[in-house]
């Protein structure tokens, strides 16, 4: 079966720093570029970071830039998201993405893959 599994959420105080996995089983990331996304309660989703199939090109929204880093392990088929600073305004569902284009997995169209998302919950 092929998809994306997330893990690493939970609750953590303002200021405080988590990462966040996903791993792929049933499918190799090679050749995929990943992402992740998050969408807070009532809110649409936005992307939060990018890489390319090589791990040599990535992407932040400007709300992440200098507190998340995202890294990838193609040996481990897992994509990484260390989370630091975190600010309430970080919590949300945390959802990882696979795809064949890169810009897919900045923008969130044509994803071959979706996680079911894992939840990361930043007290004040």
């Amino acid at each position: 079966q092929l998809q994306l599994v997330e893990s690493g959420g939970g609750l953590v105080q303002n200021g405080g720093s988590l990462r966040l996995s996903c791993a792929a089983t049933g499918f190799t990331l090679d050749y995929y570029a990943l992402g992740w996304f998050r969408q807070a309660p009532g809110k649409e989703r936005e992307g939060v970071s990018c890489i390319d199939s090589r791990g040599g090109t990535t992407n932040y929204a400007d709300s992440v830039k200098g507190r998340f880093t995202i890294s990838r392990n193609n040996a481990k088929k897992t994509v990484y998201l260390q989370m630091n600073s975190l600010k309430p305004e970080d919590t949300a569902i945390y959802y990882c993405a696979a795809a064949q284009l890169y810009r897919s997995t900045c923008l969130g169209y044509g994803v071959d893959y979706w996680g079911k998302g894992t939840l990361v919950t930043v007290s004040s």
